[in-house]
């Protein structure tokens, strides 16, 4: 099931929203190290708040010269194809075997 997620701020130099999930921290901490290697991204981290009770809120901000929701579109369809890389490799590990 996708997370849900809640929109906090948007400009064309910071994007902010909060992802609802019971996962915590691996797709926030995707999100936030793959911006981190977009070129015009001064910042990007994710904030949780209280570990037990609050939700990861992903922070990105850019320098101006690109907009902060392109970075993010772009780094969601990196994380994609990584997990897709990845998914092939280990297939071709196991040897084509669908019980993975």
């Amino acid at each position: 099931m996708a997370p849900k997620v809640e929109l906090k701020k948007y400009t064309k130099n910071e994007i902010r929203f909060v992802i609802y999930d019971e996962d915590k921290h691996s797709l926030p901490n995707l999100i936030a190290k793959l911006a981190m290697r977009e070129p015009g991204v001064k910042y990007a981290a994710y904030i949780i708040d209280h570990p037990l009770v609050s939700p990861p809120e992903v922070v990105i901000l850019t320098d101006g010269n690109v907009d902060a929701l392109e970075v993010l579109m772009k780094v969601l369809n990196k994380a994609k194809n990584l997990s897709e890389k990845l998914r092939t490799e280990i297939e071709k590990v196991l040897g084509g075997s669908d019980e993975a």
